[in-house]
């Protein structure tokens, strides 16, 4: 409902050029495999029906979706699960996304991780100047006060 939303605004032109919504129900910890399975599930659906709705309406051409994680989870289950961690993921969907990992993913060895997470090697301040000055044109360094290597994700 709220992507559908999102696309009813973006399709009307009225301006907008970032939205923002969530999906909540992921701080599961007991049972998260069967919980994220239908999470995810639902947020795929979504994303399909979100960009379907968009390129019937000839839209789609100049949206990128940005999917991230609030926060990453432990490596290790405590019993009933796993707990709040370092790390996370983020996906870039769009017509001008250009697909592939743009990370390494996280050594699990034990000697490498950081009070048992995961050593996050991406700075997300790099994946925002890609979005603010690929996708919307503008200056990132003032934005995320620096200068951050930036993934070639965008065409």
């Amino acid at each position: 409902k709220k992507l559908k939303g999102i696309a009813q605004i973006h399709e009307a032109n009225l301006g907008t050029r970032i939205f923002y919504c969530d999906h909540l129900g992921f701080d599961t910890h007991a049972n998260q495999l069967g919980a994220h399975e239908t999470l995810l599930r639902e947020i795929s659906q979504a994303v399909q029906c979100f960009f379907d709705d968009l390129k019937e309406h000839d839209a789609s051409d100049n949206v990128v979706m940005f999917v991230f994680t609030e926060f990453g989870r432990r490596l290790h289950d405590n019993g009933s699960g796993s707990d709040h961690g370092a790390g996370g993921v983020a996906f870039a969907i769009g017509d001008s996304v250009k697909g592939g990992q743009y990370s390494e993913y996280p050594s699990m060895k034990a000697e490498d991780l950081e009070q048992g997470d995961l050593v996050p090697n991406q700075d997300f301040r790099g994946v925002y100047s890609t979005l603010l000055e690929g996708h919307l044109g503008l200056a990132a360094k003032d934005i995320v006060e620096g200068e951050f290597e930036k993934p070639p994700f965008l065409s």
